[in-house]
């Protein structure tokens, strides 16, 4: 169980559902109240070159009397009729608190439904007693490699066919990626999860490898396909043009074709020296920016790699969620003495902010207000955000945008004292009209 607080940055259901969500052709329904739907729902900016199934949203929004009766006939009326009235490849049933408590055989529930519709209904169960987002994550890819994985087998398959496990597509990023493992002659044969669909999940197992992208907490659905299927991964980025290299690299190295090396590395050269000469104009602009990047997990150390490519200096990241493998990487990165953020309330990311002279701040949409009361530029790099910064394209747009954010006049504006904090000449200047005089009466 989890100790008070620790669900805070999002549950176990939550983790499971931003996961497996963004299977496209896949109808997701949460067996709760409806508020761990509407609390969670859309929180991952997931796109879908297809089906736009994923974006509606079903559930069996428990009521009291489910709660005394149990829930399991209402689940099922649910699947049956999202079932037959959608036609989904497949129905995942999310498991959340309530009726987890109440004991709601919700696999049964699943079997009999999936036999009844004939398609698969797969079980999801990462209540949200169990633990933290990240154990949901872990779970979703229990689920998937119980009842999804091995159910199916591709048409054909190639030297070269490869898993993106972690990769959910934020903002179109996966379709920056694509193209580059296209040119290499890479096919990636499923995508775990963004712009995915069902069928393709079902064949996962035939890959030659895979790699984990920017996601610890699938790390167990990549080892496990290697323990059961043999299939070898490595972990990786595709954000900054060093991380988006050496992913490439990886792919090569451990497919083990010496020819795709050496067009591995003929790709990288050119797109590199493509990169750095979109980047030069914002080289000066950007020179002297400092950044404090309070983010967690993987992200903690693959946005300071992105930020670095941009040209600007990151003075502090933050490490909730990270590893000790992930501190180890940052500390790479920035040095043996880099300012790492545990715990970054507000009130201690602005002092952060302040010493460290960082002229922008990086972190998730939740700390936006923090930086509009600090008067700090702000830079969303979590899942919520609607630029992709992902491969050599990204890295560019990533310049681009902080360019915009921290050029922006609204700051000389705002940091500017208010006129009642002036003399009156200073104020009335500042109103753009001279001083109206005051008559004393009396």
């Amino acid at each position: 169980m989890p100790t008070p607080g620790a669900a805070a940055g999002g549950c176990s259901y939550d983790g499971s559902a931003i996961t497996l969500v963004p299977v496209a052709d896949v109808a997701h329904l949460v067996h709760g109240p409806i508020g761990c739907l509407g609390n969670s729902w859309e929180t991952r900016g997931s796109l879908s070159s297809g089906s736009t199934l994923h974006r509606r949203a079903f559930t069996t929004a428990l009521g009291e009397h489910d709660v005394i009766f149990g829930g399991e006939n209402r689940l099922r009326d649910a699947v049956l009729d999202v079932g037959r009235r959608f036609r989904p490849a497949a129905v995942f049933v999310y498991l959340t608190c309530v009726p987890g408590l109440i004991g709601d055989d919700v696999e049964a529930v699943c079997r009999e439904s999936a036999v009844e519709l004939g398609l698969p209904v797969v079980p999801v169960l990462a209540a949200g007693f169990v633990g933290t987002k990240n154990a949901g994550n872990r779970l979703a890819g229990s689920a998937l490699l119980d009842h999804v994985i091995g159910t199916a087998e591709p048409a054909y398959t190639t030297a070269y066919d490869v898993n993106l496990i972690g990769e959910y597509n934020i903002a179109g990023e996966l379709w920056q990626v694509l193209p580059l493992l296209d040119r290499l002659g890479i096919r990636v044969l499923s995508k775990i999860s963004g712009d995915a669909r069902y069928a393709e999940l079902t064949w996962a197992h035939r890959a030659r490898a895979s790699m984990v992208v920017c996601s610890r907490a699938l790390l167990s659905l990549a080892a496990d396909l290697q323990a059961e299927y043999g299939v070898p991964w490595f972990e990786g980025s595709f954000y900054g043009v060093r991380a988006t290299s050496e992913a490439l690299r990886g792919f090569a190295k451990i497919l083990g074709d010496p020819e795709l090396a050496d067009r591995t590395e003929a790709l990288i050269a050119g797109e590199e020296a493509r990169a750095a000469a979109r980047l030069a104009p914002y080289g000066q602009r950007l020179a002297g920016v400092k950044a404090v990047l309070y983010t967690g997990g993987v992200k903690s150390w693959s946005m300071v790699a992105a930020l670095q490519d941009t040209g600007i200096e990151v003075v502090a990241t933050g490490t909730k969620k990270s590893t000790p493998d992930d501190v180890t990487r940052i500390r790479g990165l920035l040095g043996a003495d880099a300012q790492l953020i545990e715990e970054g309330n507000p009130r201690d990311l602005l002092r952060i902010v302040r010493e460290s002279g960082a002229t922008l701040l990086a972190a998730g949409g939740r700390n936006l207000y923090t930086a509009m009361k600090g008067r700090v530029p702000f830079l969303d790099v979590n899942q919520e955000r609607h630029q992709a910064y992902a491969g050599y394209d990204g890295v560019v747009t990533l310049a681009a945008e902080i360019d915009r954010i921290v050029s922006s006049p609204v700051f000389d504006r705002v940091r500017q004292p208010a006129p009642w904090d002036v003399g009156d000449d200073r104020a009335a200047g500042s109103l753009g009209h001279p001083p109206v005089p005051v008559r004393l009466v009396g």
